[in-house]
């Protein structure tokens, strides 16, 4: 470790941990999980908002008065949570908590900025995502892990290496007074 280094150590949170050391590769790994797992949240935005043909048709992208949970929601059609999930399903608080959800997680994962808060709102929406899945439909690949459960342990694991610090304004974000203050915001 640097001079440089230790000094912003400093204002990390100190952890004893089996096998703390952490690789130059390893970061670099983790920085990558970090941007790519946020460029996932950021296109689901992107695409609901403008209906770029992927999973939204333009037809129904949110600029042009569609609803980015009505499609999904409304089509739970099995489980203890399927009449909860019809209720909210298009319902503008909804839509506006989904779609500021994906932009906000997609852009702190990518920026590296705010990753505690972006984890816990990524694993939150993601466990609701899965919830509206459950019980996963026979012909599954795997009826307990799918891409939510791994998109939500992505965000959690870069929250807890500090990805945000490799390829990411992790560093200058941790610096700030407010975030200083608030050890929740890092």
């Amino acid at each position: 470790m640097t001079i440089t280094s230790r000094s912003h150590a400093a204002h990390l949170e100190q952890v004893d941990a089996p096998g703390a050391m952490l690789t130059t590769r390893a970061a670099k790994a983790l920085a990558v999980l970090r941007i790519t797992t946020g460029l996932v949240f950021l296109w689901a935005f992107l695409d609901k908002t403008f209906g770029f043909g992927y999973a939204t048709p333009a037809a129904k992208a949110w600029i042009h008065g569609g609803s980015p949970t009505k499609g999904f929601l409304a089509s739970v059609d099995a489980g203890p949570l399927q009449g909860f999930f019809h209720t909210i399903a298009g319902n503008p608080v909804a839509d506006w908590g989904f779609m500021l959800g994906m932009l906000g997680i997609g852009l702190a994962l990518v920026l590296g900025i705010g990753l505690r808060v972006a984890a816990v709102a990524g694993a939150a929406m993601m466990a609701l995502m899965w919830l509206a899945e459950w019980p996963p439909a026979k012909g599954s690949s795997n009826p307990l892990i799918d891409y939510h459960v791994i998109y939500a342990i992505s965000a959690i694991t870069v929250a807890l290496t500090y990805a945000g610090h490799t390829w990411g304004l992790g560093r200058r974000w941790a610096a700030l007074p407010l975030v200083q203050k608030n050890r929740w915001l890092i």
